[in-house]
């Protein structure tokens, strides 16, 4: 299984509900055990901005999780063999694209980089992703240019698979674009990913970057000058 302080998600094999934000998450659902063991979705505990690399190629992992300030294993229940075995690894985007680099040739890496970016093209409405970005500009003028983009696709995205949510409804609700610029600054902005990478509880490691995360807000929701 994983090794102690270890992150781990689960790939459930019955019909989930999340423990604290009440979505239903169907079958197969990836999940992360709290600490009274309820299920967590992996919006609610903060992984939900990485992206998967599943087992295979042990150098390309080595280097994913060495380039990564947060990842987590992911596990998934045997029936044959009565164990959890490794499925890959949850890493963050951008130190699997640097892992990418150094194990692939050029081309190679620009290839798959080029897939994956298809395929989350394909799982979002570019349009509702312009209407969110509008939303975090109007909410937050003050956000560095571009960072309106990125937290839109990431938000439109985490919202288009859900299971029993109307995703344009709730994902362009004032406070979903608040909590998705707040998720946005605490993982670029703060310590928090190495918090949790380094075995720090999720509420805990929210409330010790909750000051840099408020600071944050306040200075996007002036408008520059």
């Amino acid at each position: 299984m994983n090794r102690p302080n270890e992150l781990a998600v689960f790939i459930s094999h019955r019909d989930s509900v999340c423990g604290e934000c009440g979505e239903g998450l169907g079958r197969k659902a990836w999940i992360v055990l709290a600490g009274d063991r309820k299920a967590l979705c992996l919006e609610c505990a903060d992984l939900d901005h990485l992206v998967f690399l599943p087992t295979g190629d042990a150098a390309l992992t080595r280097r994913a999780k060495k380039n990564s300030r947060l990842w987590a294993v992911v596990l998934e229940w045997s029936r044959a063999r009565k164990r959890y075995e490794r499925q890959g690894v949850l890493v963050e985007e951008a130190a699997l694209a640097k892992a990418e680099g150094e194990c692939l040739a050029d081309a190679e890496a620009r290839e798959r980089r080029r897939e994956r970016d298809e395929i989350r093209r394909t799982g979002v409405d570019q349009e509702f992703v312009a209407r969110f970005a509008d939303a975090v500009r109007r909410l937050f003028p003050g956000c560095p240019s571009g960072r309106e983009r990125a937290i839109a696709e990431h938000a439109c995205r985490k919202h288009s698979g859900r299971v029993g949510r109307s995703a344009a409804a709730k994902a362009l609700a004032e406070e979903a674009v608040r909590l998705a610029v707040i998720a946005h600054v605490r993982h670029a902005e703060t310590n928090y990913d190495e918090l949790l990478l380094g075995g720090t509880e999720r509420d805990e490691a929210r409330r010790e970057v909750a000051p840099d995360v408020d600071r944050f807000l306040a200075a996007w929701q002036r408008p520059t000058e």
